[in-house]
């Protein structure tokens, strides 16, 4: 089986949007350690069970997690392929992160008489 690596732009948005809010991000927390019920997730927050609901169908929208019936019950867990595919994402932006500050790091340790340098901005009449 081929696993998709890279995610589409829609894709970063949904996770994006989806661990925007604490409250999604503590449901994906819980639902790493273990699959709950909807109903015991909402027990455990000041809101509605519908809340409750809209904030895992957003995680469910943006494939975090996944929901499945279970006679009356419908159980929720992490799903870890969205999330390794989210977490290589943030590792390429530390890598891009981690290389400029690296550039940033060998320009400074030069020192100043060897750092290009722009010539000086002459003032254009009516500067």
């Amino acid at each position: 089986m081929v696993v998709q690596n890279e995610l589409s732009e829609a894709e970063i948005d949904r996770v994006f949007h989806a661990l925007a809010t604490a409250t999604r991000r503590d449901i994906l927390r819980r639902t790493i350690e273990r699959e709950q019920s909807v109903s015991e997730l909402a027990r455990d927050y000041e809101m509605s069970f519908a809340a409750v609901q809209k904030h895992v169908a957003v995680l469910e929208e943006a494939r975090l997690v996944i929901k499945r019936a279970e006679g009356r019950e419908r159980l929720v867990r992490a799903n870890p392929e969205m999330i390794a595919r989210a977490r290589a994402l943030l590792a390429r932006y530390e890598e891009l992160w981690r290389a400029r500050i690296a550039r940033l790091d060998d320009l400074l340790a030069q020192p100043p008489a060897s750092r290009q340098t722009e010539e000086p901005h002459e003032p254009v009449q009516g500067d």
